[in-house]
């Protein structure tokens, strides 16, 4: 399986996409395509010893800015590197693509160049959240800022197959995010979402509180792209507080020094669990194919994990399981809406 990588999205491209792809390829054994501008890439390759690696370089000559619309990405920056690494999917030179470039452009290419798994109207991007049990699986964390209530049904099931497939979940339980437990609470698009969720054949579990995808009541929370995208910087902004602060106490007397020092690998550890690079990207589901979108600001370990999970969901054949899964419940879903949509009728 080979994957391809926007070798021209990130913030410190192409040197940070190189030197993840090279790690990536010698750790993981993972056949790489490098898309962007040759004579860059190559420059950044020659900096790594490589030649035993099966890593390729594929030109494109056009990037995609972080502040270009995403259809206009798509539409005329036709040679565009994060086009071209999803042309690669479309005819089966590549498995993956991996990104850390403009995430909406990553969206809009994905989905015009490899469509959308029947069934789904629009695709999410999904993230993984350390917790206290393990992990929960949050999406949307940006893709869709106004939704339907059918399209959180879509995202439950894709998160549900994914958690299976991926997080090696055996029955993962499914929650709407919402400001409280109670049934009453929510809006329009949570209270319909969950009598929709509840004729599936899923393990609905009701609406869950923001403290809930920590404490790992439940594997996978669905939402909004412009709630779920709140949650996700919010959560990244208090990793990254809560590390400081410690830093700032420790620096505070001799003792808490020797105290870090005797609890250092509780640090790290810790460290570990909350840091984004050790997932690497969030995948794009509902593209009929494998996309994974990481920050524009990451480095090369970033890139590393993230083509090593892109490289892992290609080879599980998890859209494959979405198909089935979506087939299963698609009559389901599709009466009680229509139900619901007579009843507000009336």
């Amino acid at each position: 399986m080979r994957v391809a990588v926007d070798a021209m999205g990130g913030d410190n491209a192409p040197g940070v996409e190189v030197e993840g792809a090279v790690a990536a390829a010698r750790e993981f054994d993972i056949a790489i395509t490098l898309v962007g501008d040759t004579e860059k890439v190559n420059c950044e390759l020659a900096k790594h010893n490589c030649k035993d690696l099966d890593i390729t370089v594929k030109h494109a000559s056009e990037v995609v800015g972080m502040h270009d619309s995403a259809s206009d990405a798509v539409r005329k920056k036709k040679d565009s590197s994060i086009r071209v690494a999803f042309e690669l999917v479309k005819n089966n030179e590549a498995d993956a693509v991996v990104s850390a470039g403009n995430s909406g452009a990553t969206m809009a290419a994905g989905m015009f160049v490899l469509k959308r798994i029947k069934g789904i109207d629009r695709p999410a991007i999904a993230q993984i959240f350390p917790t206290l049990r393990g992990k929960t699986l949050v999406l949307d964390v940006g893709g869709n800022v106004d939704c339907k209530p059918l399209n959180l049904v879509q995202f439950a099931i894709m998160g549900e197959v994914y958690a299976r497939s991926v997080m090696d979940v055996e029955n993962p339980k499914i929650g709407v995010l919402s400001n409280g437990e109670e049934e009453s609470k929510g809006n329009d698009l949570t209270r319909e979402s969950s009598t929709l969720l509840k004729s599936t054949s899923l393990d609905y579990m009701g609406y869950v509180e923001g403290r809930d995808i920590f404490n790992g009541m439940v594997d996978v929370v669905v939402c909004d792209g412009f709630v779920g995208n709140v949650v996700l910087k919010l959560s990244e902004g208090l990793a990254e507080a809560v590390s400081t602060m410690l830093k700032e106490e420790i620096k505070q007397s001799l003792l808490y020094k020797i105290g870090y020092i005797l609890s250092r690998r509780a640090f790290i550890n810790f460290k570990k669990k909350v840091d984004y690079t050790e997932y690497g990207g969030a995948p794009l589901l509902g593209i009929d194919g494998v996309g994974m979108i990481c920050h524009g600001g990451s480095n090369a370990k970033a890139i590393k994990n993230a083509i090593r999970f892109a490289h892992e969901y290609a080879r599980k054949g998890v859209n494959q399981r979405m198909v089935e899964k979506l087939q299963e419940n698609y009559p389901l879903y599709m009466q009680q809406l229509e139900t619901l949509k007579a009843q507000a009728a009336g």
